[in-house]
């Protein structure tokens, strides 16, 4: 008689096959999870999706910042685009990176068949497909607004993902190497200081001869460049795009080489 466990023509029917599932299953399962916390932390959806729309709304209807020329949803909108990314790449995940470190999480993912960069990469999807329902939402809002965006889809594509990986790296380096509670505070001021002087709602010439070192900083060139394809309609900004590839790289490579698992 033979059975499952016999070595005849039955051999292995219904063995077991031990062992780690493919990598792009295990990338693929652990962004799934990653992305449902993210959308299930009131916290995190505050910070990343009300915020951004409540000043997309409010800064549009009522006339408290000078943004020049035209609409001031058309001047806001892409700045708020820009706000969503660094809310959500770098605010949030260092928030949620740095206490998954203090708490042994990252520690115990790491001893998993999940390899660290896999664990990496499934955290950068997760950060994408959030971004991409912010995207939708506040585009939705800004068209209900009056916005009448211009330019290239494929320069604008560029620049989100570029700043991205600026805003992802900056998110992992201080996760990677700050305790969780100065890193919640350290987030959270970044969030406010490059709020107000990134050129998001307030534009840049407000602030004189400054704005030429704060044109340098990734919220900056994200918003700038973003401004400048969908507001003025015009070409690729090369020179935002290299000041957030320089970020990304820069704060990729340091992630990479200072990240703390404990």
């Amino acid at each position: 008689m033979t059975t499952a466990t016999d070595t005849g023509t039955g051999t292995g029917t219904y063995a077991p096959r031990p062992g780690a599932a493919p990598l792009p299953r295990m990338i693929a399962a652990q962004a799934a999870l990653e992305t449902r916390m993210l959308l299930r932390n009131g916290e995190q959806l505050l910070l990343t999706v009300v915020i951004p729309a409540l000043l997309l709304a409010l800064f549009s209807s009522v006339d408290i910042v000078d943004t020049g020329a035209g609409k001031s949803v058309d001047f806001l909108a892409p700045g708020i685009l820009a706000l969503a990314v660094m809310s959500t790449a770098f605010t949030g995940q260092a928030i949620a990176t740095g206490f998954e470190r203090r708490y042994g999480v990252l520690k115990r993912l790491a001893s998993s068949p999940l390899p660290r960069w896999g664990l990496m990469t499934a955290k950068t999807a997760a950060v994408l497909v959030t971004e991409i329902l912010q995207v939708i939402l506040l585009t939705v809002i800004a068209f209900a607004l009056g916005w009448s965006p211009h330019g290239n889809p494929l320069a604008v594509l560029l620049l989100l993902v570029l700043g991205t990986a600026a805003f992802s790296g900056l998110g992992l380096l201080m996760a990677g190497t700050l305790k969780a509670e100065a890193t919640l505070a350290a987030a959270n001021l970044v969030f406010l200081l490059l709020l107000v002087g990134g050129g998001v709602i307030v534009p840049l010439s407000k602030f004189g001869g400054a704005q030429h070192v704060l044109g340098l900083l990734p919220i900056s060139a994200l918003s700038d460049g973003l401004r400048d394809v969908l507001q003025h309609g015009a070409g690729t900004p090369w020179g935002d795009l290299g000041i957030l590839a320089v970020w990304a790289v820069l704060g990729l490579a340091a992630a990479g080489r200072f990240f703390h698992w404990e």
